[in-house]
């Protein structure tokens, strides 16, 4: 099971400002949970912790009902697309995404049934031999998110990584991943209507506190940090 769980977690660079202040929160296994907030209120710091990149400067961070303070990342059973997609600009497609997976001790056979279903489901299995710098934003988009899913992790999160798609494009990765994925816990940063929309669970950051949990339409009534995120993105004929 992929439950995350954080009890009271802070995280503070200089012991004085909270980058993260008390953060309490309970994500189910399997679930789908977009964070979405202002720039600069600790979303990708949340995400840095979950995977094990930043420490936990208070707090208990928990998954799977083990705590994970001080568990390696590799430990975790967490794949991540950054928001830079750290692509290894040597390594053609095929490579970055067989990487992680030959360091892990994987057979070369599942390793090639792997980056196949994965890189057919997101449209990038014409472009195998490619190196990084011969493809479009979009696609090296596509190709990190592949590069997670063949990982098989339990918990999948990902920093704005849908922002160079178009909406059509978008929508259909979305599905995709919940195919693929159908079992993992997904948490993603999102600012675009057409994922939010989509999320089991909205949770809703502001100066590193959670300012509101809930749904769509919840929020839009309940949370002013939320709706202006939300009408920021709309024409003015869709907002009124």
């Amino acid at each position: 099971m992929a439950d995350v769980r954080l009890n009271q977690v802070r995280k503070s660079y200089d012991g004085q400002h909270d980058v993260l202040a008390g953060i309490t929160l309970d994500i189910a296994h399997g679930e789908f949970v977009v964070l979405v907030g202002p720039s600069g209120c600790g979303k990708s710091t949340l995400l840095r912790m979950l995977c094990g990149l930043e420490s936990v400067t208070e707090g208990t961070l928990t998954m799977g009902g083990r705590i994970v303070n001080d568990v390696p990342p590799a430990e975790r059973g967490i794949a991540m697309v950054f928001q830079s997609y750290a692509l290894y600009p040597h390594m053609n497609v095929y490579r970055n995404m067989a990487f992680g997976l030959k360091v892990a001790g994987q057979r070369k056979d599942d390793i090639d049934a792997r980056i196949r279903k994965a890189a057919g489901l997101l449209k990038i299995d014409h472009l195998l031999d490619r190196l990084p710098r011969e493809l479009s934003g979009g696609q090296r988009q596509r190709l990190a998110i592949a590069r997670a899913l063949v990982r098989k992790a339990k918990i999948y999160l990902m920093d704005d990584s849908f922002s160079a798609l178009d909406y059509t494009t978008d929508a259909k990765l979305r599905e995709a991943l919940h195919s693929y994925a159908s079992d993992s816990t997904l948490i993603v940063i999102a600012q675009r209507v057409s994922t939010i929309l989509n999320a089991d669970q909205i949770v809703v950051l502001d100066e590193g506190k959670i300012v509101g949990i809930g749904k769509h339409l919840e929020l839009m009534e309940t949370c002013s940090t939320y709706k202006e995120i939300v009408l920021s993105q709309l024409s003015p004929e869709e907002a009124a």
